[in-house]
């Protein structure tokens, strides 16, 4: 089944309602919500820990322990939950995805699994009953390695989608696409545009004429320009991709890149103002958007809290841990910049093993932005609350974030910024050290272990492939690190693959992607709650089950570190809770399309 469909059966079964060691009971002799009768995982430290019974009242956790303690809690009026021997964690944290962007791709054709170009083309042109007359034709999801053409299709090939209409597709990666003559009318591209700084228009051999496919920023100067989504349209971006990140246990999402679209910020309002979330946002602005994203983040600060230090009078969804930085589930917390590529466009300081297709000479991937522009960043936001995110794969682009805190440390001193290195797929042994010392986290994009994996192996050679997302050598070096999906380029915003990936490290071939970086189940769900809450700044209230803590909890059919490690990613998430109300149920009549749920 395709995984755009997939995720409709999930979005069809979703309810949208809107130490380890014992603490001391609550106070009270009455609480909402007691669970017991399953494995109670708190993840409060570095190895297991399990309590008896958690007990839940006004959308915080009010006990953890032994189950008779938490018996005494309970009236005629509390519901007691007999998890049946299934078993309770914190609700994970995404650290890095894209929900709105995601939910924008579920009103898109989906190309995932295409085996050829005939196959997108026909997609396409289905795509187009499908939505409104005045809009563009996009899909995404295609890879061209994948394809028997073992390319992406050219201008000429989308014009037979349409002549007069834009199209435009991109890649799973989301870091390549093509368009059609439209299109590029539409933008203002012609043969006289020159390539952007960390991108390119593929030409038309011997001429400067444009092919069609685009790369990186490239890529992003043309989609940046798609029309908006507005009213119902927008109320779906939110509830269906906020509907998806439920269905795979997730409390809080992240949307890592607002601005990719000019709408983006409209419809993140919409959804503040509509109160359409039932679980939390972390959003990281685009660099290029950043002033406009901060901007309107203090519009609807001021809309919403015009008194400073004052409850708001406007905030529709009360907080029981009172955290200001949310606002009807949102809260801006950072700025993202691309730093460098994918697997075949990462920077590296040294050639690639393998040119991917269509590179020649000694090929180091591409640079995306300048020291000028990541250093004036640091500068700006290193003494503030807003976190930097980089994504990086290569590197020669932890090089560059590395030197750029090095300079804001020598201005300013050191702080606790906790700077994200995303996806951080090669980092040398002294940039490891060099990143404890400043305190930066990696977010390791685990999935790409399986599906990009051999393609890793190739481009990169053998030894920059063994030590990808070295997450065994952080957790020997007592660092903190997470995993995340990065969805839609995952594509599915599924969680228990990312624990799978990190624990066993298999490529779709089958071969173990460097057996040293494997690390323990428990290591890996600490990877996506405790480890997780901290990167985000939100370790006092989220992450681990421990007295005082939001009760964001997800419920799993088994325990992944009492399961074989070949079989973790079967394991299915059967409830997310959001601050003690349910946010998500598995259907008794849901089937194996929807692995990781």
């Amino acid at each position: 089944m395709r995984h755009t469909a997939s995720i409709r059966l999930v979005l069809a079964t979703a309810l949208l309602v809107g130490g380890g060691c014992s603490t001391a009971p609550a106070t009270r002799g009455n609480v909402e919500r007691i669970y017991l009768n399953g494995d109670i995982l708190t993840m409060a430290g570095p190895q297991p820990a399990y309590v008896e019974a958690l007990a839940v009242d006004g959308g915080k956790i009010v006990f953890a322990g032994d189950a008779d303690s938490a018996m005494k809690l309970t009236s005629s009026a509390t519901e007691v939950i007999d998890l049946e021997g299934k078993t309770l964690l914190p609700g994970f944290i995404d650290t890095h995805g894209h929900m709105f962007y995601f939910g924008k791709n579920l009103v898109d054709a989906d190309l995932f699994g295409s085996k050829d170009i005939a196959d997108v083309i026909g997609r396409m042109k289905a795509q187009i009953s499908r939505i409104p007359a005045d809009s563009w034709i996009v899909g995404f999801g295609y890879s061209a390695k994948a394809m028997t053409e073992k390319r992406t299709p050219t201008r000429a090939e989308l014009d037979t989608v349409s002549a007069d209409r834009p199209v435009m597709i991109v890649d799973s990666s989301g870091h390549l696409g093509a368009g059609n003559s439209a299109l590029f009318r539409a933008t203002g591209v012609s043969a006289a545009t020159p390539d952007p700084q960390g991108g390119n228009f593929s030409r038309q051999p011997g001429s400067t004429e444009l092919l069609g496919p685009m790369e990186e920023t490239a890529l992003n100067m043309v989609r940046s320009q798609r029309p908006a989504f507005t009213g119902e349209l927008a109320d779906k971006v939110a509830i269906n991709g906020a509907a998806a990140w439920a269905s795979y246990g997730q409390t809080t999402a992240q949307d890592c890149g607002v601005g990719l679209g000019t709408d983006d910020i409209d419809i993140v309002r919409n959804a503040i103002d509509k109160k359409l979330l039932p679980i939390d946002v972390y959003i990281c602005a685009k660099d290029s958007a950043t002033d406009n994203t901060v901007n309107a983040a203090y519009a609807v600060s001021a809309d919403y809290n015009p008194k400073p230090g004052a409850v708001a009078a406007k905030l529709l969804a009360a907080r029981p841990d009172l955290d200001k930085r949310y606002i009807n589930r949102v809260r801006l917390g950072g700025i993202k910049f691309w730093l460098d590529g994918s697997v075949d466009t990462a920077w590296f300081t040294q050639p690639y093993a393998t040119n991917p297709p269509g590179k020649s000479g000694v090929y180091t991937g591409f640079r995306q932005i300048s020291d000028e522009t990541l250093n004036a960043a640091f500068d700006k936001y290193w003494t503030t609350d807003m976190q930097l995110n980089m994504h990086m794969n290569g590197d020669a682009a932890a090089d560059q974030a590395l030197h750029a805190i090095d300079l804001a440390i020598s201005k300013y001193g050191m702080r606790d910024h906790r700077p994200v290195f995303i996806h951080a797929s090669y980092l040398r042994p002294d940039q490891i050290a060099h990143m404890k010392a400043v305190g930066a986290v990696p977010s390791f994009l685990m999935g790409s272990l399986t599906s990009a994996g051999d393609a890793v192996s190739l481009f990169w050679g053998a030894d920059r492939a063994a030590h990808a997302a070295a997450a065994n050598t952080f957790v020997r070096e007592g660092m903190p690190f997470t995993i995340s999906h990065d969805a839609p380029v995952s594509p599915l915003p599924a969680v228990i693959p990312l624990i799978d990936a990190a624990v066993n490290r298999v490529s779709a071939s089958g071969k173990v992607m460097g057996p040293d970086e494997r690390i323990s189940p428990y290591d890996g769900l600490r990877a996506v709650t405790s480890m997780a809450a901290y990167q985000i700044h939100e370790e006092g209230t989220k992450g681990t089950l421990e007295t005082g803590k939001l009760a964001d909890l997800v419920i799993l059919d088994k325990n992944p570190l009492k399961v074989p490690p070949l079989t973790i990613r079967t394991i299915r998430v059967m409830e997310t809770i959001k601050e003690g109300k349910t946010v998500y149920k598995l259907s008794a009549t849901a089937t194996s399309t929807t692995p990781g749920a």
